[in-house]
């Protein structure tokens, strides 16, 4: 079977992820597959938790394997990188950046400032988490009042797929959609139904269980 990287396209260069639902998840998941094809920085344009599993940088210079590019913040964060997303991609093959924050919620809206996309990104996948369609916007969505604005509903609202497709659509940050957490049937039909609406290029994916199942 295909891998994440490979059915996303994923080239050398600078790739973005925006969204909810499993950002981060897919970020080490492409350091990971991508590694023996290259070298592979995975940093912030925003913040996210060092990792465990990997080398964590301050600075850079030619990268061997994959390792972790950030500025240390008071939070225990990491925030965007003091060097800049050109010279990165400069120093390693693939250079991965989660460019959004979703404070753990499985759907996002942006405000004007969000997301962070880097100038020489070559591409933007947004990831839509699955648990959250079918509940209240108000619970499952970041920016709930945008979110509600775009979907054309209210706060209070289920987030049906309809939903789902017109805040993507709407916003139009990406080049690549993730709908992750498709690990029921309930999840396995909202995303059909949301895949449905869109224009493409979609993905159907578990990236808990590692598991791709359809393309669009």
């Amino acid at each position: 079977m295909a891998s994440f990287a490979e059915q996303l396209h994923i080239v050398r260069g600078v790739t973005a992820i925006i969204g909810g639902g499993g950002k981060t998840a897919l970020l080490y998941r492409l350091a990971q597959e991508l590694a023996p094809r290259g070298s592979v920085i995975v940093t912030t344009s925003t913040h996210i938790w060092p990792p465990q599993h990997l080398p964590v940088l301050e600075e850079a210079g030619p990268v061997n394997g994959v390792v972790c590019l950030g500025t240390p913040c008071e939070s225990g964060k990491l925030a965007a990188p003091r060097q800049s997303f050109s010279e990165l991609a400069q120093l390693a093959d693939y250079v991965l950046v989660e460019a959004d924050g979703s404070a753990g919620r499985p759907l996002k809206a942006h405000l004007p400032h969000e997301p962070v996309i880097p100038e020489n990104a070559k591409q933007v996948i947004a990831v839509v988490g699955l648990s959250g369609v079918g509940r209240q916007s108000c619970d499952a969505a970041h920016r709930p009042e945008r979110y509600a604005q775009l979907a054309g509903a209210a706060v209070s609202d289920i987030a049906a797929p309809i939903h789902a497709a017109r805040v993507l659509n709407a916003e139009a940050l990406h080049t690549r959609i993730l709908l992750n957490q498709a690990d029921s049937p309930k999840r396995i039909a909202a995303g059909q139904a949301l895949a449905a609406l869109l224009p493409g290029p979609v993905l159907l994916a578990s990236l808990q269980k590692g598991e791709i199942l359809c393309s669009y």
